[in-house]
């Protein structure tokens, strides 16, 4: 099984506009999200896709390849979508070109489970919440799974919803979606015939869309807790780990 990690990326960004370029301890966001990816065991290739030739220059120089994507494209599955037909690999990793700091160990932990099962088109991974306070943050997502671990749904909302907290003892586990998905090559060609859901438009969720057209999607259990660089405070917050880290290294 041949597997490729693509890294969607756009310039335009409402609250963080050219953050794939933001600098990060003297090199752009997207180069640190490739040299991760790159670490990754279970990927044979790391691929960049965009519609910016600023954003095209700088990952080439780097040496590393560079796919030329729609600007038309609303998310990283359409940018895939996109551009999977002229590619050999028989899973995809969509891997967020936000997330600087994204462990290789959750990129392999995506694509283990095609290794397992040949007839599953979509995997992700979450994490265990455990700060409260992102239990009602609508920019967490949540996500429910039924007993064999396939996503029953996601949401911004706080899911499940406790009706009576003052019976419910234990509390509930709640988990946060990561954002990364791992695809067949065949659902992704299928992707471009599947309209937005009303679920998905609701909510502000590609993978409703998936859930709607009746795809299973596996949902594998990480440690690892993503950090999103959406905002100058989010960036601020990066560069201040990355500096400690290299402070601290020996």
């Amino acid at each position: 099984m041949n597997v490729a990690g693509i890294i969607p990326v756009r310039y335009n960004s409402t609250r963080l506009p050219g953050k794939p370029l933001a600098d990060i301890m003297g090199k752009p966001m997207v180069l640190w999200v490739c040299e991760q990816a790159q670490k990754a065991k279970n990927l044979e290739d790391v691929f960049v896709t965009t519609d910016d030739n600023r954003i095209k220059e700088v990952v080439e120089k780097a040496g590393i390849r560079v796919i030329t994507s729609s600007p038309c494209c609303n998310s990283g599955t359409e940018r895939l979508s996109e551009i999977v037909k002229t590619l050999e690999y028989d899973v995809f990793v969509n891997i967020q070109g936000d997330e600087p700091l994204i462990s290789p160990e959750v990129i392999d932990l995506v694509v283990q489970p095609f290794r397992e099962n040949s007839n599953l088109s979509v995997s992700t991974a979450v994490t265990r919440i455990s700060d409260k306070n992102e239990i009602k943050d609508p920019n967490i997502v949540k996500v429910v799974v039924d007993k064999f671990n396939f996503a029953l749904y996601f949401s911004r909302a706080a899911i499940p919803f406790v009706r009576d907290e003052d019976k419910m003892v234990p509390r509930p586990q709640y988990y946060k979606h990561l954002g990364i998905y791992a695809y067949k090559k065949d659902f992704l060609i299928n992707f471009d015939s599947m309209s937005p859901s009303d679920l998905e438009q609701i909510e502000q969720l590609e993978q409703l869309r998936f859930l709607k057209n009746g795809y299973k999607i596996k949902v594998m259990l990480s440690n690892y807790d993503s950090i999103s660089v959406d905002t100058p405070q989010d960036l601020e917050r990066v560069r201040e780990i990355v500096r400690q880290q290299i402070t601290d290294s020996p």
